[in-house]
């Protein structure tokens, strides 16, 4: 695939996203908007369109520098518990500190989710041998743990409501004001990227790393400090969003590398392009209603992921 066929996708479903909805704007009335459909536009379709580009890339970019740090392909932050110890700080700061600002619940999610996913590396490098399902099982298994503890104190509290109306992963809910947090993931891309070339070393191991030069632990816990910082900014913002983070870094890989150095743009406007897909599939199939985007999400990831596995020579 011309990698220049990325960024035109983008720019023309992002186009498309700003004009369907159960609130019908013709791209005719474009220099002509009305006084309600330029509310529409800029209160809910502009802010919705950027949060699926942005959070379609942080997810993808984050599942790559994460496969890269752990050495296994099928590990993001949905199946290494990083997610799900965000849910956990987010819990904690309904709790302990439930009139303080969005500001300070998100810093709360973020200790969280970093605590959460350097105890997952500890525990994954207590596995004997490098079985690569062995990792992304305990992941799971280790978020479950998590995650059931979050579901039981929220009960315990009466907080399910909440909790659910915080990570639901919709962007049905994105409005003027209340999405502006998801600008912080723009910069941790960019530093993602000027890091790419020592992640893609990282990635090779420990001692490939020191031989040339590099601080392998300082590098890595860095690796792991963005991704918690950008999980936890999309899980305030957006909510949990599956998948994304293990099928796109794969996708992308198969076709164009591995060097995390050539393929991190690419990944992250492949994710961007596929988020953006999906939530326009979410509005268009039963309309006025919409689909979760994470259903959407996960039939069309698993089917181009499993075509792509037994294609096999796609590159």
């Amino acid at each position: 695939m011309r990698r220049s066929i990325l960024p035109i996708s983008l720019i023309l479903l992002a186009i498309l996203s700003l004009f369907i909805g159960v609130k019908s704007i013709p791209i005719t009335h474009l220099f002509d908007l009305t006084h309600q459909e330029q509310l529409v536009l800029w209160s809910t379709r502009v802010p919705r369109t950027i949060s699926l580009i942005i959070a379609g890339a942080t997810v993808s970019v984050s599942g790559l520098i994460m496969q890269h740090l752990t050495q296994n392909r099928f590990v993001s932050p949905t199946t290494a518990g990083t997610m799900d110890s965000a849910r956990l700080g987010m819990l904690v700061a309904m709790l302990f500190f439930s009139d303080s600002s969005i500001l300070m619940k998100s810093l709360i999610a973020f200790l969280f989710a970093f605590l959460g996913t350097v105890l997952f590396i500890r525990l994954i490098r207590l596995l004997p041998g490098k079985n690569q399902l062995m990792v992304p099982l305990v992941g799971v298994m280790f978020g479950s743990v998590i995650g059931s503890i979050v579901t039981f104190f929220a009960y315990q509290y009466q907080l399910v409501q909440n909790m659910t109306s915080w990570l639901q992963g919709s962007f049905s809910t994105i409005t003027k004001g209340s999405y502006e947090m998801i600008y912080i993931s723009v910069p941790l891309l960019i530093v993602c990227y000027l890091y790419a070339y020592k992640f893609t070393i990282v990635g090779m191991g420990e001692e490939m790393a020191t031989s040339i030069g590099l601080k392998y632990k300082q590098i890595h816990l860095f690796g792991l400090l963005l991704i918690a910082i950008s999980s936890s900014t999309i899980l305030v913002t957006i909510g949990g969003l599956p998948f994304v983070g293990v099928i796109i870094p794969n996708i992308v890989s198969m076709m164009y590398g591995d060097h995390m150095k050539h393929t991190l743009v690419l990944t992250a406007l492949s994710g961007s392009v596929f988020l953006v897909l999906c939530d326009i599939l979410s509005r268009m199939i039963y309309p006025p209603y919409e689909i979760p985007v994470s259903l959407i999400v996960g039939i069309l990831g698993s089917i181009i992921f499993i075509y792509l596995l037994v294609r096999g020579d796609a590159k």
